[in-house]
């Protein structure tokens, strides 16, 4: 087993409970963490035998500027479990969505939801 991490995946979105948040969007940040086998592949120096991170990179961003959704929650869970739908190999996925820009009356650095989600827990 491995993982294969993906940090800072930055795309702009227009989630949120805010009306502002709705209309004029932000910067969303998403870290991803995949296990996997990737003894094979290391072995054949194949691609075909892992997972290509710029096809998972690519599922991140098109749900980070797909339809708008009130939390980050739903951002962080659909991310977890499209990734295990569309990519077999991967047995469990971490998914950390961050909302640096979150509208919250506060000095701070950052607001991230975590969620981890595997195939058995899954049911799949």
């Amino acid at each position: 087993m491995g993982t294969i991490s993906l940090m800072g995946l930055r795309a702009r979105g227009y989630h949120g409970v805010l009306e502002h948040e709705r209309a004029t969007g932000q910067t969303f940040l998403v870290d991803v963490d995949l296990d996997l086998d990737i003894d094979q592949a290391a072995a054949t120096d194949d691609v075909a035998a892992t997972v290509n991170y710029a096809e998972v990179a690519a599922v991140v961003e098109s749900i980070i500027t797909g339809p708008p959704v009130n939390l980050i929650e739903t951002l962080a869970i659909t991310m977890a479990d499209t990734i295990l739908a569309d990519f077999s190999r991967i047995v469990s996925v971490r998914v950390t969505v961050n909302k640096p820009q979150a509208p919250i009356p506060a000095d701070f650095a950052n607001v991230a939801v975590r969620v981890a989600r595997n195939r058995t827990a899954a049911g799949r």
